[in-house]
């Protein structure tokens, strides 16, 4: 009788929160690109204006740098993330504490300063403690930062937070820092349902529109697994839209395609009897309906994904891409309006090793400080986090690489 009355109760509330969503006003466009980033390519040095000089010589282009975050003294560490700051360095967040969902698990902070390819000392941003403090709420773990940059310039800093039960129960939370993240304001409680405001989390960088307002990826993991689209304005959440369905995908990762056409790449977490590849979903209208499309035929074993657009319009795509396990981590690449993806290199990979001796790479997340190159973070046995950096020189050599070998690809299929 109580599951039938709970059930009840919870139809009702979704009952509203649709009505409530569905009366919302149109949303702003997408901001096409990275507002943050420098939108002109660097111009190539040349080694004479003279036009008989001779020809310069190639120039270096430097292998990707590899670095470690630092070291908290925790046990494990995961889920971490980046943000772009205003003189060009680059701030990380993580958790870390006993074990993922511990009591003692905190979310930490540090710069990489990309002069000297080192990482500053790690600090804390918040504890559960203070986060039951601040939200005047019982807190029993912490989880998942994503940081973001509002438009007035300041940064904002997602997280999870749970106060019964499993992930499945959480809700998101933000503070606000005035100073890159020196200091942070008073957690507040995002408030993405009317009623039970309880099972969404958050994984993937948010995108901004035309507004100033933000879309903020999200994900429900209670009664069915989906995506969500969270319009939020400052601290409030002004509108959600349903991404997908059922309970097959979570941790939606979205690229603008236009100022109305966006993509949403899924981890999927659908049953064995289902394809394990990346679910895909579009809007046609800046996130205010989703369709789900076809499958991104890339394995994917129940792990997160995560991908950046260059400048050029240049994308690049990084996860595990086998069906069961987390023991390769990849990084693929895709030309400007199209979906076909190549390898561009194995970051990781304990195939040749026993199961009981893989190890986990896992949860990646890309950004870019000037819209050419990329820095990517992923957890590396879930002991430490793996930083690493690809120039946008690289980057551009891997893409033209792989324009060769897809014409070459080509010919001889023209010649067969």
């Amino acid at each position: 009788m109580s599951r039938v009355i709970a059930f009840c109760f919870l139809l009702l509330a979704a009952v509203i929160g649709f009505l409530h969503i569905d009366s919302r006003p149109a949303w702003a466009p997408f901001v096409i690109g990275d507002p943050s980033s420098v939108e002109e390519e660097l111009e190539p040095q040349l080694v004479s204006k003279s036009k008989s000089a001779i020809a310069p010589s190639k120039p270096h282009i430097p292998s990707p740098i590899a670095t470690w975050l630092p070291d908290t003294g925790a046990a494990s560490v995961h889920a971490a993330s980046l943000i772009a700051l205003k003189d060009g360095a680059v701030r990380a967040f993580w958790f870390a504490g006993s074990r993922e969902g511990a009591a003692d698990v905190s979310i930490y902070s540090a710069v990489f300063d990309p002069r000297a390819s080192s990482w500053s000392a790690p600090t804390v941003v918040i504890d559960r403690v203070s986060a039951e403090t601040g939200l005047s709420r019982y807190i029993a773990k912490l989880g998942n930062p994503v940081p973001s940059r509002m438009a007035d310039g300041r940064l904002q800093l997602f997280f999870v937070t749970v106060s019964i039960g499993g992930w499945a129960g959480s809700s998101i939370s933000s503070i606000i820092s005035d100073d890159e993240g020196l200091t942070w304001s008073n957690p507040q409680r995002l408030i993405s349902s009317p009623l039970i405001n309880l099972s969404t989390l958050v994984k993937s960088p948010a995108l901004p529109f035309a507004d100033g307002r933000l879309g903020l990826p999200a994900y429900h993991e209670w009664i069915g697994r989906f995506g969500e689209f969270l319009r939020i304005d400052a601290g409030q959440v002004i509108d959600k839209r349903r991404m997908s369905s059922g309970r097959g995908a979570i941790q939606p990762l979205v690229f603008v395609n236009s100022a109305q056409d966006g993509t949403a790449l899924f981890r999927q977490t659908r049953s064995a009897s289902q394809a394990k590849q990346v679910p895909v979903s579009q809007t046609q209208n800046a996130g205010q309906s989703w369709q789900v499309a076809e499958d991104l035929p890339i394995a994917n074993p129940n792990s997160a994904v995560a991908g950046l657009q260059l400048n050029n319009g240049v994308r690049i795509l990084v996860l595990n891409n086998i069906e069961t396990g987390r023991y390769r981590l990849t990084l693929f690449m895709s030309e400007p309006k199209s979906n076909q993806w190549q390898v561009v290199e194995v970051l990781e990979d304990d195939e040749a090793f026993p199961d009981q001796n893989r190890k986990e790479f896992s949860y990646p997340y890309l950004i870019s400080v000037d819209g050419n190159d990329a820095h990517l973070v992923y957890t590396w046995d879930r002991k430490k986090i793996r930083h690493r950096y690809f120039s946008g020189a690289w980057l551009k050599r891997a893409n033209n690489q792989m324009q060769t070998l897809e014409t070459d690809s080509a010919t001889k299929e023209i010649q067969q």
